[in-house]
């Protein structure tokens, strides 16, 4: 897909493509070789564009940090959409982002400038997860782990196939309709930002290397004036969840309290009993799940009952930092990442993987007892 737009005194030629297609890659270098112009643009950010051009980035991340800091579930999320399009990729024997490599790669033959036009992947990714509600959130992480269980089947004809109009429109609309925050997003955002990124690009003859989705979006806004301060923006973080992070805890002590000195005594104990076991218990089946060491196991019972009733802590990263510090990362698990998470087995094998599931899965269960456990304790106050 090829749209030619002018600008002023440019002239922008827009290449849309499919990501794990052979064709894009072959129509990005003989439009560049043809035209010869004086920037590339491609549809990557700084850690997209290092992510595939340094195949061994991974050796280098810290996954205690990446714990302590909160990032275990955008990173896993983040591996599982990789994983997804490794798949597709594997299948039709074309990398993916390889158009994107092959539009670099000619850029700088023919001495052309290179502009990382999309917006960064976090912000990107915090802003579509800002946008969702409650349920769609739900939504989303049940589909991201049922991504690791799918096996794509696509036929290289289906992939060239969805650089059409026709079925862009189709699959963006349901979309839309499905997750409508995470759409705005990842497609009408970026349209904006690629479209003023673009526009701004040096020279008189622009080549654009983006997805196929992205062409009318971006072919719509080109030269119309965008603020990218208010697209590189972080959400702020939800009023209701600031508060229930602090409410539920108040009204779990208060509960326990009432029943301290409002009943007898042994009532108390039993909320404290149930709260410890429904907790602790749907943690630690969380790590189990998660393929967690016995020790791990045992940390994530001793710390759900605590730490859902802490709101600066959470279950899964005493299990994940006590799953790092027991059985800590090898270089294999770093050197075979790009291939382990492509499987179940790969997932539960890889240590870094393993650790990420660690703190996911306790956190679910931490989560899911802390729903269950204020019902079972109140009903011992009727």
């Amino acid at each position: 897909m090829k749209e030619e737009i002018i600008f002023g005194s440019k002239k922008i030629i827009l290449v849309g493509t499919a990501h794990i297609s052979r064709e894009s890659i072959e129509e990005v270098e003989q439009v560049i070789a043809e035209v010869q112009p004086d920037t590339v643009c491609v549809e990557l950010c700084a850690s997209r564009y290092e992510s595939i051009r340094n195949a061994d980035r991974w050796k280098s991340m810290d996954i205690v940090k990446v714990i302590k800091q909160g990032k275990a579930p955008m990173l896993m999320a983040n591996l599982i959409l990789s994983a997804f399009q490794k798949k597709m990729g594997d299948k039709l024997g074309v990398k993916p982002g390889a158009e994107m490599i092959a539009a670099i790669t000619k850029a700088e033959e023919i001495g052309a400038k290179i502009v990382l036009a999309d917006r960064d992947l976090t912000i990107t990714l915090k802003r579509a997860w800002g946008n969702l509600s409650f349920w769609e959130k739900m939504k989303l992480m049940f589909q991201i782990l049922l991504g690791i269980f799918e096996s794509p089947d696509i036929s290289e004809d289906e992939v060239e196939a969805l650089k059409q109009g026709d079925m862009l429109t189709e699959a963006i609309e349901t979309m839309s309709k499905e997750l409508p925050g995470i759409k705005s997003v990842l497609i009408d955002e970026r349209d904006h930002y690629q479209a003023s990124k673009i526009s701004m690009a040096a020279g008189e003859i622009i080549v654009a290397v983006v997805g196929a989705g992205h062409v009318p979006g971006i072919k719509k806004y080109i030269g119309k004036p965008i603020d990218l301060s208010k697209l590189e923006t972080l959400p702020p973080k939800g009023k209701v969840g600031k508060y229930l992070k602090w409410i539920i805890p108040a009204l779990i002590f208060a509960l326990i309290g009432y029943g301290f000195w409002g009943m007898e005594t042994n009532v108390s104990l039993e909320m404290i009993k149930r709260w410890v076991l429904v907790n602790g218990v749907l943690s630690a089946l969380g790590a189990a799940i998660a393929g967690g060491h016995i020790l791990t196991i045992i940390a994530a019972f001793i710390a759900a009952p605590i730490t859902s009733l802490n709101p600066t802590i959470a279950a899964g990263w005493v299990s994940g930092l006590t799953e790092a510090w027991i059985r800590k990362p090898k270089v294999e698990d770093f050197e075979n990442l790009a291939n382990d998470i492509t499987s179940i087995k790969g997932f539960r094998s890889n240590e870094i993987t393993k650790i990420l599931l660690v703190v996911v899965f306790s956190n679910l269960g931490s989560t899911i007892g802390t729903i269950v456990g204020i019902p079972l304790i109140t009903k011992l106050l009727l």
